[in-house]
């Protein structure tokens, strides 16, 4: 592969976004007159931008040193005097490995997810699963289009037949405080009939409170005549609050006359 030192160098410094960036120790080994060899390790700066991880000796420095390309290779841990090291490995014979070595655990984990999925095999793979779930959503979408609502059907049928309407049922009236007779809410629904063949009577209303302070005759006590007016609440009309208003006036008349007395006894 010929790669163009100038475009390669500019890429590598240019203000594009990095994948992955942080410092690595890189093993170098060293061969004496064919007799014996050592090893040693650099500290450099490494960037990785989509399939092209860079190394530079320094954060700083304006020019890589030097440029692997990971396609056709492996990243797997590795077996090291050094720990947190791991390698990527090229499937050609005789390639090159790069033994890396992270400063912990996490930055290690880290390198060798970023590293893995940098090649271009994987992003085809990643690629291709896209494709296939989103070829096998359009063909469950088109499957319910075609399905038949249930549910929308069914609620017209409802509609349209008359005997499957809801039945609504009406508020009961009421009078004085009592439901009044046969009215049950359900229409159609009347008073069923005695034995005689009339219609059974409504009950009576409860007869009004009278005060205890009256004459035997029923003659209302003299503060009294404007609690026993008429009730303003009519069979015609069912109003609690009106009704609740009317007994009130009864019981402020009684309090009234109970403070004065009360008054009477403490002079």
């Amino acid at each position: 592969m010929k790669l163009n030192e100038r475009s390669v160098a500019h890429y590598a410094t240019c203000d594009s976004p990095a994948d992955h960036a942080g410092f690595l120790r890189k093993r170098v080994e060293r061969h004496h007159h064919h007799t014996h060899h050592t090893t040693s390790y650099q500290r450099r700066w490494f960037v990785l931008k989509g399939n092209l991880l860079f190394y530079f000796e320094e954060r700083e420095s304006r020019e890589p040193m030097g440029l692997v390309v990971l396609e056709g290779c492996t990243v797997e841990l590795c077996e090291a005097a050094e720990e947190f090291a791991f390698a990527i490995r090229f499937d050609d014979a005789g390639a090159k490995a790069y033994v890396l070595v992270a400063d912990g655990q996490a930055a290690m984990e880290a390198w060798v997810k970023a590293l893995s999925r940098a090649s271009f095999d994987y992003m085809r793979l990643v690629v291709r699963e896209l494709e296939k779930q989103l070829e096998e959503a359009c063909k469950s979408l088109a499957a319910c289009r075609k399905s038949p609502r249930r549910s929308s059907s069914g609620r017209k049928r409802h509609l349209s037949n008359p005997a499957l309407l809801p039945v609504q049922e009406k508020p009961a009236v009421l009078e004085n405080g009592y439901c009044t007779w046969g009215s049950s809410g359900v229409p159609g629904v009347t008073s069923s009939p005695d034995r005689d063949g009339g219609y059974s009577k409504p009950p009576p209303l409860p007869p009004r409170r009278r005060s205890a302070a009256g004459s035997a005759a029923g003659s209302p006590a003299p503060g009294l005549s404007l609690a026993l007016q008429e009730s303003p609440v009519s069979p015609e009309t069912a109003c609690f609050s009106k009704l609740h208003n009317w007994y009130g006036q009864e019981i402020a008349v009684l309090r009234r006359e109970w403070l004065e007395r009360q008054q009477r006894g403490n002079l």
